[in-house]
């Protein structure tokens, strides 16, 4: 069973999070070109090539996805702007469609009583961007930082929160090194400067927003727990090399103004020069610190060159995208985050959720693993937070069946069934449970 509103810290928020390109309709309002439908019309990029130009069309339908919220109980909605929207060349003109729809979008929650908390950027790099070398390229800290000003000019006021970029690692190694999302590189040189500058930008961003007088600003990270594939020295160390570059490097960045001495072994050579020169930038003081987690995974040393390791299956149940559950990965990340880096800031759970084989059957949806999933990590955070952790909030992982990027429309994380067909929306067991377990006193 989930557990209770009330068995929580009376200041504990509850939302939901989605994100730009994975509901919005790109092709809606102007927006510009991304690099998401660059990399989705190469073949064998994505699952039949699919794009967010519809996909959910939260363009059109957002009051109904609010209504959904609100009644659910939820207190707050993550939700992120795109760049491409809001200016379709990355620089330059601004695309005033787009800055309405934001607009409307925060006026829409605050109307319904839900929070509004910020992600400017959630990977849909504009095109022309890209063609000048996107996160490679160092005055990608400018063009972000010129972004964040024109966007948060104009909603900013209206925030409960703010965070820069989502998912730093994603942004980085997932799509520079392994090339298995936009802009689909696979280049050691590459992904230690989008690295860098993703931080880089990051810090940039956060002054702007200082500047503007927006305060509550974050930093969301994805964590993964990185364990041994089996009993053997080489299997630790592995895992720690696996730990640092996907963990510990940007939180390392964010709250100490250093990198982990572990992964610049591998990546030292590869840098941007007089990258130490932006420590402090990067280090920019932040408000609260959030936490995207989902899975683990088993690590073990294998042939070539660095990071030298590779991923094994496990024993675990797993989800639709073969992805261990294992809730107790989350009460580590939050006691150590708060331990080792952030201190005595709050820390949210920005994202949690799994995909399931989610079948509309007889007009419902009874995502039962996913219940069981969301009690399981719940229970985690609930531990945490009566241990003394500032853990102040939790955001599932969808509000609405999307865009999966690389994975098309085939993955489904949503507490609400969306028909890619019709685009009707259906919730889902997991959704009512959830709203009871928010909305009863007992």
């Amino acid at each position: 069973m989930i557990p209770r509103r009330a068995d929580f810290p009376k200041d504990f928020l509850f939302g939901a999070a989605t994100s730009s390109y994975q509901i919005e309709g790109h092709s809606f309002g102007s927006a510009g070109r991304t690099h998401w439908d660059d990399f989705a019309a190469t073949p064998g990029n994505v699952v039949r090539a699919e794009n967010g130009a519809i996909a959910c069309d939260h363009y059109h339908r957002w009051p109904e996805d609010f209504d959904l919220m609100q009644q659910a109980g939820f207190d707050v909605y993550r939700f992120s702007t795109s760049w491409a929207r809001v200016m379709p060349e990355g620089r330059g003109a601004v695309n005033t469609e787009g800055l309405d729809f934001y607009d409307r979008l925060v006026d829409g929650m605050l109307a319904r009583g839900l929070k509004p908390a910020a992600t400017l950027y959630h990977w849909e790099l504009p095109s022309a961007l890209a063609d000048m070398g996107g996160w490679r390229n160092r005055d990608i800290a400018d063009w972000f930082a010129d972004y964040t000003e024109v966007v948060m000019g104009r909603i900013g006021d209206r925030l409960r929160s703010a965070a820069p970029i989502n998912e730093p690692w994603c942004v980085s190694w997932l799509s520079h090194f392994l090339g298995h999302h936009a802009p689909g590189i696979r280049d050691i040189r590459a992904t230690a400067r989008a690295m860098h500058h993703i931080g880089l930008a990051h810090g940039r961003s956060i002054a702007a927003m200082r500047g503007l007088g927006i305060g509550n600003l974050g930093a969301v990270c994805n964590m993964e727990y990185a364990a041994p594939a089996d009993t053997s020295a080489a299997a630790a160390a592995a895992a720690q090399l696996y730990d640092g570059y996907y963990n510990r490097w940007f939180l390392s960045a964010m709250f100490k103004g250093e990198y982990p001495a572990d992964v610049l072994e591998g990546l030292a050579s590869h840098m941007p020069a007089d990258w130490q020169d932006d420590m402090a930038t990067i280090a920019a003081p932040v408000d609260w610190v959030g936490i995207n987690y989902y899975t683990r995974k088993l690590i073990a040393p294998a042939p070539g060159p660095w990071p030298a390791h590779q991923e094994v299956a496990g024993p675990l149940p797993k989800t639709e995208m073969g992805w261990e559950i294992y809730p107790e990965g989350l009460e580590f990340f939050l006691r150590r985050t708060a331990q080792d880096y952030s201190g005595d800031l709050p820390i949210y759970v920005t994202e949690n959720g799994m995909a399931g084989l989610d079948n509309l059957v007889g007009g419902a949806v009874n995502d039962a693993a996913r219940i069981d999933y969301l009690s399981q990590h719940l229970a985690a955070v609930q531990k945490v937070a009566a241990d003394g952790v500032p853990v102040k909030g939790y955001f599932t992982w969808s509000l609405l069946d999307n865009y999966e990027w690389a994975l098309g429309y085939e993955k489904r994380f949503g507490l609400i069934h969306v028909d890619f067909e019709t685009l009707q929306r259906t919730p889902k067991a997991s959704y009512h449970a959830l709203s009871r377990a928010l909305t009863r006193s007992a």
